[in-house]
């Protein structure tokens, strides 16, 4: 007798638009037909901070002076910002070039543009122009020269374009409470001579503010604003001229009293 054979039927299911693996395929054959996508949940609670990481390298300390911006590969003069003892960020012009550059200048006159004949708070605060004439400021250029150790130079121009200069051994401008007295160093050379030491040891003067020796105001008669003593030799801060004046921009072993020079910096490294 013939034996009947059961058949099987096979069922054949379409194919799903579906990133389920053949093994979700086999047991859950109807997953592609899902329903609308539900409302997003509620964020989980935060993980615990992650373990710190390792600590990087320190950066690079600010410059406290021009020199320093030098050795740092900055050979451009111009204006930078270095920071004081106290790590007050100064904005000043460093001159590169002039004997081996590194120097903070902190008095330019050059054109007669800037008014320096000021009250006392305009000097302590400082003024002027970064492109021409200006003054760093008492209180700033004491806070920079506090050790005592700088070097100090002042460069002169006279109007028919001859250059000369003084260098002193050091430079320190006391605080406010002293009156921003100049202690200076001293003087190394140079072909205009020693114009400052007469001003050595004496406080700052302004109009507003009288500190010299004299019986009268120094900074009222000569129109300008300096370490007066009885008055000067030398008078960096006075009224600019293109011709000879009585009080001018003077260095009395350069041009003499009574010559007014075109072009003056101070400077310190």
């Amino acid at each position: 007798m013939e034996q009947k054979t059961k058949s099987h039927s096979t069922l054949v299911y379409p194919q799903r638009q579906s990133k389920l693996s053949s093994a979700q395929t086999k047991w859950f054959p109807y997953a592609y037909n899902t329903g609308d996508k539900g409302d997003q949940g509620i964020p989980g609670k935060v993980g615990p901070p992650g373990e710190k990481g390792e600590r990087g390298f320190p950066g690079e300390k600010g410059a406290r002076n021009c020199k320093q911006l030098l050795q740092r590969g900055h050979t451009i003069s111009g204006w930078y910002t270095i920071f004081t003892d106290s790590c007050k960020a100064v904005r000043v012009l460093c001159d590169m070039d002039t004997n081996g550059g590194g120097w903070v200048v902190f008095q330019r006159r050059m054109d007669g543009s800037v008014d320096f004949y000021r009250n006392w708070e305009s000097y302590k605060n400082g003024f002027g122009k970064q492109q021409s004439e200006f003054w760093l400021g008492n209180e700033n250029i004491h806070m920079l020269t506090q050790n005592g150790n700088e070097e100090f130079r002042v460069d002169l121009e006279d109007f028919d374009g001859k250059k000369t200069h003084a260098t002193y051994k050091s430079f320190k401008l006391a605080g406010e409470s002293e009156l921003y007295k100049l202690h200076l160093g001293a003087f190394l050379g140079g072909p205009a001579g020693d114009s400052l030491t007469f001003h050595n040891d004496q406080p700052f003067s302004t109009f507003d503010k009288d500190n010299d020796n004299a019986s009268f105001n120094c900074a009222v008669t000569v129109s300008g604003a300096w370490w007066y003593q009885t008055c000067y030799s030398s008078n960096l801060n006075g009224k600019y001229s293109k011709e000879a004046i009585q009080y001018g921009i003077d260095w009395q072993t350069g041009k003499g009293i009574g010559y007014s020079y075109k072009y003056t910096d101070m400077k310190f490294r």
